[in-house]
């Protein structure tokens, strides 16, 4: 255990969210909502599902951009997501606050980027949302996420536990999000198969 694990909540008890503090900036307050996902990590329970559910939703809109703009966005929040998740997580007073999700947003948004790619989410996607062929990989790709975030198989367990401060809360998303995205690619594969 190291010590930014003492700081931790545990998060099998629900849990109120940091309030900001009154001192804050602007561009703190800016930034402390992006943290929490613009309200999404929020909940006393289990904030990190709900924090990922507010990222597909927001993923939806972003994807009918088509594959490119989605990717360059998906990165962007990776990259910036250090500086958010580390600055929210001292306005809290604490490493990996759980209400923090925008990390589980970036995740979210790395396991959606085949999908994108594929064609799953092509020009016609507003046409395809409704097709319970995309509400399934959606659903699914949902699932694989949350499974890898929260089993944390290694090196998602390693990045959990070794890596600190805005990296430390992100990576261990990243990795999940990778991994999910992987299996995402070789269940449509599969699929795809059977079908031809």
């Amino acid at each position: 255990m190291t010590d930014h694990d003492l700081s931790k909540p545990d998060i099998r008890q629900a849990n109120d969210c940091p309030p900001l503090p009154a001192t804050a900036s602007t561009l703190d307050r800016a930034v402390y909502w992006l943290g929490i996902g613009l309200g999404s990590g929020l909940p006393r329970r289990a904030p990190g599902t709900w924090g990922t559910v507010g990222g597909l939703l927001v993923a939806i809109p972003l994807m009918s951009f088509g594959f490119l703009p989605f990717l360059i966005i998906t990165v962007l929040s990776c990259v910036v997501g250090n500086s958010i998740c580390g600055r929210t997580s001292t306005l809290m007073g604490g490493h990996d606050n759980p209400h923090i999700v925008w990390d589980e947003w970036a995740g979210m948004w790395l396991t959606l980027l085949p999908m994108s790619y594929m064609g799953v989410a092509d020009s016609s996607f507003w046409q395809n949302i409704s097709q319970t062929s995309s509400l399934i990989a959606l659903l699914i790709a949902f699932i694989l996420f949350r499974f890898f975030d929260i089993i944390k198989p290694p090196p998602i367990g390693w990045a959990d536990k070794k890596v600190a401060g805005g990296l430390g809360i992100m990576l261990d998303d990243i990795i999940a999000g990778i991994m999910a995205a992987i299996v995402w690619i070789a269940l449509y594969s599969s699929v795809l198969s059977l079908a031809n």
